[in-house]
């Protein structure tokens, strides 16, 4: 079974995509053959600043590996390091049509909010589909926000296959369902366009005052509080076992607990439980060419499954 995922470089990254992405992609590594890539290419739609793009590119990298993706289990490389993705999405393009781009929730969505669309935000489903059919890819992780752009994968696949013939494995979605809904610090979902965000990888003095900041009710340091309804208890209990969250519990619920020595708490065992991940990270940081032979491996290691769909495709339509 092949799954493939992919991670736009739109920042650093934060507890939320660590939960939403990271992590599940992680797990995936022993359930089947994982192909994991940086949408460089994907990127682009936003025009982000060339020199910010590569230092994005190369912290996606960097944070990804020192969380846990294992080059050795897992075909980690750039989109760009593979230009039959570009091919594939012209061949698929000419098999798309107009209305379906335009009923996809993700485009309306950005128009509804004022943006002027370029080429590449529409055709943006297109795009997606060649990633995951370039790759003969079984299962693509998505996010329920993510679902119609599978479904127009899926129908591209199937399309091109009346026409032509056999040539791509219909994939399928593994909606993950049961990722936590991780709080930012003004108690939405935490997302780099709130603001709210608490970083993976951030100083240690600037992490403990974005959990200070973490917005929560009035209720006074002598009075019980709910900890169900407390952002600062959800993030507490992303990293405590089943004991340490019980306790922190009864603190809440028997009083004279202030929500500062939740946060406190809270910073703590985020900054414990990232601690391995810190000096992984330094590791590679220090070490660039390091990141560069792993991703230049995953390229080579995509590139053979790349070829062999582009041939197939070529001769399929007529190009070869």
């Amino acid at each position: 079974m092949r799954i493939l995922s992919g991670i736009q470089p739109s920042g650093n990254l934060h507890l939320g995509n660590y939960f939403g992405a990271m992590r599940p992609c992680i797990e995936l590594q022993d359930k089947g053959d994982v192909f994991l890539f940086i949408a460089n290419y994907h990127a682009l739609t936003s025009h982000p600043e060339p020199e910010l793009l590569r230092e994005r590119v190369r912290g996606v990298a960097v944070d990804f590996l020192a969380c846990g993706i294992d080059p050795e289990k897992t075909v980690f490389f750039k989109q760009t390091d593979l230009m039959e993705v570009c091919e594939l999405t012209w061949i698929l393009a000419c098999q798309t049509t107009v209305g379906q781009l335009e009923r996809c929730h993700s485009y309306k969505d950005k128009i509804a909010q004022g943006l002027t669309p370029n080429h590449g935000l529409f055709t943006y489903p297109v795009l997606m589909a060649a990633d995951i059919l370039l790759y003969q890819s079984n299962v693509v992780p998505v996010g329920k926000d993510q679902k119609q752009h599978l479904e127009v994968t899926r129908d591209l696949a199937n399309r091109f296959n009346n026409n032509f013939g056999e040539t791509f494995v219909m994939p399928e979605p593994h909606i993950q369902e049961n990722v936590a809904v991780v709080p930012g610090i003004d108690g939405r979902k935490m997302s780099k366009s709130y603001e709210n965000i608490i970083e993976l990888f951030g100083g240690k003095k600037q992490t403990r005052k974005k959990f200070m900041k973490i917005v929560t009710d009035s209720t006074s340091l002598e009075d019980p509080k709910d900890p169900d309804s407390c952002n600062v208890f959800a993030l507490y209990s992303l990293f405590a076992n089943d004991e340490e969250l019980a306790q922190m519990r009864q603190n809440y619920q028997g009083g004279n607990y202030g929500f500062g020595h939740a946060k406190q708490a809270a910073f703590e065992k985020f900054w414990d439980y990232f601690e391995p991940m810190r000096e992984k990270r330094e590791y590679y940081i220090q070490n660039p060419d390091i990141v560069d032979d792993i991703l230049a491996d995953g390229a080579r290691r995509a590139k053979v499954v790349a070829d062999e769909t582009m041939e197939k495709v070529r001769i399929a339509v007529g190009l070869k």
